[in-house]
């Protein structure tokens, strides 16, 4: 079976600024119709990896492609207007001086006048917009304005959709439905997208695959459940959640604390490890017995703790404990509301199968 070609292609990508790596030998795979999700913190690299394939800034080496053709390496170089890649930012730049349906239409460069308007009449009913037209910028709302960017930014037909932190100047309460939104429109057009953002949060939400970028480099890359249950060290576990961790030494392929002993296979007794496990899976019981009101399949020992304070978060509880045996703090979360006093006695568990063990010295 013929491998499908991709819609963007990097291989390679390196850009330095003063003698530093800031987007150190990325390289990225997306098919039609797939959603990627570049995501990472701040200053890790993601903005200028998009600015490169955008065709704003000159890579220091690597190649990208576009449908299995070289579109730019470090000699030939295919000028931003001609690379079929739409762009959307956090900065909707719509023209205020021109009505929305113009803004729609800035980018047509081809076909008559009745089929321009024709595309932009079609691409603002899909965005349920279609009424303001002959309006301006103006006069429409922020999640509006973001409608009307995304068809401005979807009438040339691209190829390509890059989108840099493009929802995070909403208001919470109209992101989730223009993302959906634009996901659906987006897939309807079968565009390859590339979304930047910081938001584990909306990567999970938008992506059929998230690349976790750090210091510069891909760390990790899969399906989102793939990246969010399997992470590849620490960090990425606490980027994408609070995270409690306990620190163990290994002896005899085990790591021993007071929850039980935990696998550690392959490392050398006197090596320390760090066990990692999100708050939602901490078991907490009233007794050693077990007999609590938070029923779920753990293993381990039971280890006794102090509640320090609780706090109700909406869907949630939060409870952090202080355990007997250090000292430390440590986080669990429950459904729903569930506050016991401070000073309230309590015995803990862990479950084992949600449980990270990686070396403390990597």
């Amino acid at each position: 079976m013929e491998q499908q070609t991709p819609r963007l292609e990097i291989r390679n990508l390196m850009r330095r600024f003063d003698g530093r790596a800031v987007v150190d030998d990325v390289s990225l795979r997306i098919m039609p119709g797939q959603v990627t999700c570049l995501l990472g913190p701040s200053g890790c690299g993601k903005s200028t990896t998009l600015r490169m394939i955008a065709g704003v800034e000159m890579q220091d080496s690597g190649t990208i492609h576009v449908d299995g053709n070289l579109i730019c390496d470090t000699v030939f170089r295919v000028p931003p207007e001609r690379r079929e890649i739409g762009l959307m930012f956090q900065d909707f730049a719509l023209f205020p001086h021109l009505s929305v349906g113009d803004n729609v239409g800035f980018g047509l460069k081809i076909g008559t006048r009745a089929h321009k308007r024709a595309r932009v009449e079609e691409l603002l009913d899909r965005v349920a917009l279609k009424q303001f037209i002959d309006g301006y910028p103006h006069q429409l709302s922020g999640g509006e304005q973001q409608r009307v960017a995304l068809a401005r930014a979807l009438a040339p037909r691209p190829r390509i959709m890059l989108m840099d932190e493009p929802f995070s100047g909403l208001d919470n309460r109209l992101r989730d439905g223009i993302r959906d939104e634009t996901l659906s429109i987006l897939k309807d057009e079968d565009t390859a997208v590339l979304l930047v953002t910081h938001e584990p949060e909306e990567a999970m939400r938008m992506a059929d695959e998230i690349a976790l970028m750090r210091d510069g480099k891909i760390v990790q890359q899969g399906a989102p459940y793939n990246v969010y249950t399997r992470p590849i060290d620490r960090a990425a576990v606490s980027f994408f959640s609070d995270a409690n961790v306990l620190r163990a030494e290994v002896r005899g392929a085990l790591a021993h604390t007071p929850f039980g002993q935990f696998l550690a296979p392959g490392l050398p007794d006197g090596t320390w490890v760090d066990i990692v496990f999100r708050p939602q899976h901490v078991r907490i019981d009233f007794d050693r017995a077990g007999k609590g009101p938070i029923p779920t399949a753990v293993d381990g020992t039971p280890a006794r703790a102090v509640v320090a304070r609780s706090r109700f978060m909406g869907n949630e509880s939060l409870v952090e404990f202080c355990m007997d045996h250090d000292g430390s703090m440590l986080r669990a979360t429950v459904p729903n509301v569930f506050l016991p006093q401070p000073g309230t006695v309590m015995w803990l568990t862990i479950r084992r199968d949600k449980c990270f063990v990686f070396d403390a010295g990597k």
